[in-house]
């Protein structure tokens, strides 16, 4: 039997196999943040697959946190009753998910948070959407730190096995780690001791009140691709320090979904499919910016494997996840068996293959996913996050496909 297929422990927690289902943004909730039936079956069909660990998409844990406007929401109990049953959905068909709790930060718009984004430091503009954030004051930041505490809680009374903060691609967590982002002078940044703090803060508060038995996951960058940003051995302290705190394994990745987002998700630029739906006055700029990326991406091998060697050496046999560019049996049982990490995590191809980990059971040895991201191109144009290899839907179609979510 392959090495994938063998079990593995993290406390009370038993996996029935290697595979992970990273955390990926559905589109699929209504504007108020709301679960529909849509986003429900995805996740049956998922649990269905048997996949060791599913992610949720990253849900909002504060109403300036919201990164897109068709999010899951998790900052209020009046989500709960969907919440519920999503987990409910998921045990059902014989799956384990854990929520991914999140803050957008800078990287947002004012259109779907009404009012200014907020980050660490307030100098940077982001490139996306030309704007700059609001530096967040003392108050916000320890708001933040309670809106984290009480989402973990809601994971928790909505019956998820866990949760697991999203502190990579540049979200409000991963932005306060990073040196470029984070420029801060107080007891929030100017040193790694200081830039953590936030995190020591958020892990120990959720500690006191976490069930044994409930998974406590962190996703961050071991590299975030941008000049005087978070390194390997950076991300190799920040781990050691979590796991001190009592973290029960990491989700190791890269890159920024704002300056640096084709380090995040490698393959073919989809410059085409995000620019047909662009504001006119924004299409020169986007042709310019991708047609300096195009061709540069592409990979053959998970691409996250060298840097998260440095991290692997300094926490040992602590739990540790590796996404990125997983798309052969034979890769990922290599990453298993010379213990370069413990599970294996996928996201774009359980887009297109829910049951690719029935079809590897069979024998199959390789996804069938491109890597093409028009997934991706789907997310920026506001579109359910599905497989679009085949065809990527104009305008038109696009606000139907909108509407037979809610």
């Amino acid at each position: 039997m392959s090495i994938l297929f063998s079990p593995f422990k993290i406390g009370s927690f038993k996996f029935q196999n290697r595979f992970v289902r990273s955390a990926t943004y559905e589109g699929m909730a209504t504007k108020e943040g709301k679960v529909t039936e849509k986003l429900l079956k995805m996740y049956e069909t998922l649990a269905k697959g048997e996949i060791g660990l599913i992610i949720s998409g990253y849900m909002n844990v504060h109403p300036l946190g919201r990164a897109y406007q068709y999010q899951t929401n998790i900052y209020s109990d009046e989500f709960l009753p969907g919440l519920e049953k999503l987990a409910e959905r998921v045990h059902e068909n014989g799956g384990k998910i854990i929520f991914q709790i999140a803050h957008a930060g800078m990287q947002t718009k004012k259109k779907v948070i009404n009012g200014d984004p907020i980050a660490p430091s307030g100098k940077i503009r982001n490139p996306t959407t030309l704007e700059k954030a609001k530096e967040a004051s003392e108050d916000q930041i320890e708001e933040i730190i309670t809106s984290f505490c009480e989402a973990a809680s809601r994971c928790i009374s909505a019956g998820a096995d866990g949760m697991q903060l999203h502190a990579a691609h540049t979200y409000l967590l991963s932005q306060f780690l990073s040196p470029y982002f984070n420029r801060r002078d107080d007891k929030w940044g100017g040193s790694d001791e200081k830039r953590f703090r936030i995190f020591r803060e958020i892990i120990s508060r959720v500690k006191k009140d976490l069930p044994k038995e409930k998974l406590f996951l962190v996703k961050y960058n071991i590299n975030d691709h941008v000049n005087d940003g978070v390194t390997p051995a950076l991300a190799a302290k920040y781990g050691k320090w979590m796991k001190e705190l009592g973290v029960d394994g990491l989700e190791a990745s890269g890159g920024s979904g704002m300056f640096s987002f084709m380090n995040m998700c490698r393959g073919k630029v989809p410059a085409e499919e995000i620019i047909e739906f662009l504001e006119a006055w924004k299409k020169p700029v986007a042709k310019s910016m991708f047609k300096k990326l195009k061709g540069k991406f592409e990979f053959d091998f998970p691409y996250n494997v060298s840097d998260s060697k440095v991290v692997r050496k300094m926490l040992g046999d602590f739990p540790l996840i590796l996404v990125g560019g997983m798309r052969k049996v034979a890769d990922m049982e290599s990453i298993i068996s010379t213990n370069q990490a413990d599970f294996v995590s996928l996201s774009r191809p359980f887009i297109r293959e829910p049951f690719l980990v029935k079809n590897f059971r069979k024998g199959v040895s390789e996804v069938s996913c491109i890597s093409c991201n028009r997934c991706l191109a789907a997310i920026e144009s506001g579109l359910p996050t599905r497989c679009y290899v085949h065809r990527f839907p104009s305008k038109n179609e696009g606000i139907k496909l909108r509407e037979e979510i809610i």
